[in-house]
């Protein structure tokens, strides 16, 4: 179980105050005004989470200092318990015994219950000492009674069995009585096996067929005895059985939660038992409310949520026997740290009653930010929080909180039993508008002109963008998630690719290298201009020779993934020349600039985007020189630069990414990452599928 003190899982260092592990559902992060002012301090601590939690961050460990304490405070109870053990065996406990111990001859043997006593007696049999209980009949006791009274001469001792005699008489307790020897004789009976397999039936049959060409005497036999009808209804029946005791026993909620309801301390409460398996842990979080401590959320994945016995809501007064009502975070970890097996919890039912859960459907998104709960003030639960990078694949498994998912990262479902939390959409978007705010209002004023650009005496391509459609309506957007799903490309239609990358990258060589070694299988798109056709040169195989007014109509219809300017001539790749490649069952290899990114994955086209990346200064300068170049520091500098700014800004549209150490090395991993779309399904943008 995890641990959480109130204000959205800080320990403030005034107490006091009453709160939960949020605002707003109930989560923390929902309180937006205090956004600008974040707690410092975090205190929720999962104590039953495994070790090996991947990149999520791992709870603090205990200092040698507070292992100390708690073993100091473990011996003292311990103490305490001997303590009491020794004065309930003391005879002064008792006046009766003290008599007794006064006068010893006033007491006498017994002898009916000689045969009961002693390690091989009945009484060691009914608590499991000797083997199979040795159960006591009624009429047994009744004489065993009778006896007991007729050898005592103290006239008060005669009462006090009488009126255990008009009890063992009376009817209601011979009843439990029965029910008793009952229930003691069906415990210590062994329990049926669980079944192996619901398909024995064909395993059978697939005995028998391996039977088929035995001439063994033995096998033979076996063949008749499998064949046999009675075998077979016997398989029959065992299928059937194994079925049912092997479904998982639906959660049953309210109606088995008002099963468990007494009165507790003249409180209306409910028992409940959750195993805590070392393989699966609670999975739940609980706060303080001024003297109560509230479970105030369920981890999916976790015992909690499977046995469905545990709600948001509901304060905890016991957990095996110890108190919690009254006690801080920190000691009900402390608890907790040590307990396993089976938890009994005594709990007061939250008012606020639930539906049952339905299953929810599973949402599977792109982050296109990075996180680190280590340095998340809002998050409620440090310790559960998910770690993530941009680029990843995260499952969203619950959305009940729309404050803080539930999610796991792609491929770590089978190693994680816990859900992680992550930020949700509105909430993320919020508090980094908030952050944008605070920033802007910072930053001084600037007075004058801010000139974006200056004149360059050489001759230059000037690319030209539609207003609408390139990225500088987009400084402002907020970048999240992207829902995904996963695409498995046909083989008559093969998704293009996208080399991206700063200049003198290599991803031109990669791409011409592509097209050259391989002329049946990758193609290029024909370019468009409104430049006078060449003697040499062919229509639709060279260039799309267009009149620059229909250039400009098909620009301003949003059929160029890319154009621009050179010469006064307007140039551009149109998005009907990549699907004229695709047609023929080639794979189109394009090399764009990011700007063109948003165009691209806003058609039909279903792009693969690869960004090529610089090495080290140093490296890149050493494979220029190999190409006969002799580039200046501040040139290295500038590249590496705009290759920083461009995967900071667009990362979250890159599908993969090479880094160009070796052109050979580099060409190979190209290779491999196209080959994949053939063989493996990948994640694209799940509005690309509707």
């Amino acid at each position: 179980m995890m641990t959480t003190s109130h204000m959205n899982g800080h320990v403030t260092e005034s107490g006091g105050s009453s709160g939960g592990e949020g605002t707003g559902s109930g989560s923390g992060g929902g309180r937006h005004e205090s956004l600008d002012e974040p707690q410092q301090w975090h205190r929720e601590m999962a104590v039953d989470c495994p070790g090996d939690l991947g990149a999520r961050t791992l709870p603090v460990r205990r200092s040698a200092q507070l292992e100390r304490i708690r073993q100091h405070q473990e011996d003292r109870r311990r103490r305490e318990e001997e303590g009491r053990t020794r004065q309930e065996l003391d005879l002064n406990a008792s006046m009766r015994l003290k008599k007794l111990a006064q006068n010893p001859k006033v007491g006498i043997d017994n002898p009916t219950f000689d045969s009961l006593e002693g390690p091989g007696g009945a009484l060691a049999a009914l608590h499991g000492l000797g083997g199979p209980p040795t159960l006591l009949e009624l009429e047994e006791l009744l004489l065993s009674l009778k006896q007991v009274q007729h050898c005592l001469s103290d006239e008060q001792s005669r009462e006090d069995v009488e009126l255990v005699l008009q009890l063992v008489q009376k009817s209601d307790f011979q009843k439990a009585f029965g029910i008793h020897n009952a229930v003691a004789q069906h415990m210590h009976r062994a329990s049926p096996p669980f079944p192996l397999t619901e398909h024995a039936q064909g395993l059978t049959h697939e005995v028998q067929s391996m039977l088929l060409s035995t001439s063994h005497k033995e096998g033979l036999e076996l063949n008749a005895l499998l064949s046999s009808p009675n075998f077979q209804a016997l398989m029959l029946a065992h299928d059937h059985i194994a079925e049912q005791e092997m479904q998982l026993e639906p959660a049953i909620y309210q109606d088995r939660q008002c099963d468990n309801l007494t009165q507790w301390g003249g409180e209306t409460v409910k028992i409940v038992r959750i195993e805590k398996a070392k393989d699966i842990p609670l999975g739940a979080t609980v706060r303080n409310d001024m003297d109560s401590v509230i479970i105030s959320r369920i981890v999916k994945g976790g015992a909690a949520e499977r046995s469905g016995l545990l709600q948001e809501g509901d304060e905890v007064l016991e957990i095996n026997g110890v108190e919690i009502r009254g006690k801080d975070v920190n000691e009900v970890f402390d608890i907790l740290a040590e307990m396993h097996g089976t938890l009994t919890f005594v709990l007061i039912p939250t008012p606020h009653t639930k539906p049952p859960p339905v299953k929810e459907t599973v949402v599977h998104v792109k982050a296109h930010f990075d996180y680190d709960p280590s340095d998340d003030p809002y998050v409620p639960c440090r310790e559960l929080g998910l770690c993530f990078q941009k680029g990843d694949i995260l499952h969203i498994i619950s959305q009940d909180d729309p404050n803080w998912w539930q999610a796991y990262r792609d491929g770590d479902e089978d190693n994680q039993p816990l859900a992680g939390l992550v930020p949700g959409k509105s909430f993320q978007q919020q508090r980094e508008a908030m952050k944008q705010t605070i920033e802007e209002d910072k930053e001084p004023e600037k007075s004058g002109k801010l000139w974006c650009a200056k004149k360059n005496k050489k001759k230059r391509k000037k690319l030209l963008y539609n207003a609408n459609r390139n990225d500088d309506f987009d400084n402002d957007e907020i970048l999240t998630y992207e829902e995904m799903a996963l695409y498995h490309q046909p083989a008559n239609r093969k998704r293009p690719i996208a080399l991206i990358g700063p200049p003198n990258c290599g991803q031109n060589e990669l791409r011409q290298r592509l097209l050259t070694s391989e002329p049946d299988r990758f193609g290029g798109a024909v370019p468009h201009t409104t430049r006078n056709r060449r003697e040499f040169e062919v229509n639709g195989r060279d260039y799309h020779f267009v009149s620059r007014q229909a250039f400009e109509m098909d620009s301003t219809a949003g059929k160029f993934i890319e154009s621009g300017e050179f010469e006064k001539n307007l140039y551009g790749t149109s998005t009907d020349s990549v699907r004229q490649i695709i047609n023929t069952g080639k794979i189109c290899i394009l090399c764009l600039h990011t700007q063109s990114l948003k165009v691209l994955r806003s058609s039909d086209l279903k792009p693969y985007i690869i960004f090529i990346a610089p090495p080290s200064q140093e490296r890149l300068r050493a494979l220029l020189t190999k190409e006969n170049r002799n580039p200046k520091p501040e040139e290295l500098r500038d590249i590496i630069e705009k290759a920083r700014e461009m995967e900071q800004n667009y990362g979250h549209l890159f599908d993969a990414a090479i880094v160009n150490t070796d052109q050979d090395k580099a060409y190979q991993e190209l290779l491999r990452l196209i080959n994949k779309l053939d063989t493996e399904p990948q994640w694209v943008p799940s509005s690309w599928l509707r």
